[in-house]
């Protein structure tokens, strides 16, 4: 179950003496961006998040028991509020190209952020799985979308590999760069015979 503006279950559950969790998690995953904003992964506190979005900082751990969910919630957030691109009068491949590059760039604006959920994402920190899992549905769904019925899932599967690993180069690479890689790729994949 998710709220409608973060993952709360997945991030550690609701508690039944909040009366507004929504948006309590609304709050803190904007102060979670803002410290990002201003300082770095490394600096960041659950503490000064809490701090900054109002809230006790047991109410923040509450929905974020770790700042590695508190990146990858955000992360998922920017995710969700990305257009899909379902037009069927652009081709499949524009389509396809278009989403990975929304995906990939959703926070190529905040350098501090890119760094900060490659990070959290790959994170020992078993509160982090549920909320990669909804990230990987949410790649799957955008994929899905921009390709349209009838290719097969080795395809789609191939794709959504290509794209994590576009996101594990972004700490090495400018984002333009990963933009043209994408589209290459994109091309090579949708070119290749289906089976």
């Amino acid at each position: 179950m998710t709220s409608p503006t973060g993952p709360a279950s997945a991030a550690g559950g609701t508690r039944r003496s909040d009366r507004r969790p929504a948006q309590t998690i609304r709050k803190v995953l904007d102060a979670g961006l803002e410290e990002l904003r201003e300082s770095s992964y490394a600096n960041l506190t659950m503490r000064a998040v809490a701090s900054r979005a109002g809230v006790s900082p047991a109410s923040a751990y509450t929905y974020f028991p770790s700042k590695s969910t508190l990146v990858a919630a955000v992360y998922l957030r920017f995710l969700r509020a990305l257009p899909l691109h379902t037009d069927v009068n652009d081709p499949t491949t524009a389509r396809v190209s278009a989403t990975l590059r929304d995906m990939a760039v959703a926070v190529a604006d905040e350098p501090e952020l890119s760094v900060a959920c490659g990070t959290a994402l790959m994170a020992d920190d078993p509160a982090v799985q549920p909320l990669r899992e909804q990230i990987g549905e949410e790649v799957a769904r955008r994929i899905g979308a921009a390709l349209g019925p009838g290719w097969p899932r080795p395809v789609r599967s191939t794709l959504q590999m290509m794209f994590a690993g576009a996101l594990m180069t972004a700490r090495f690479v400018r984002y333009e760069e990963i933009a043209g890689r994408l589209d290459e790729a994109v091309n090579l994949i949708l070119a290749a015979p289906a089976s």
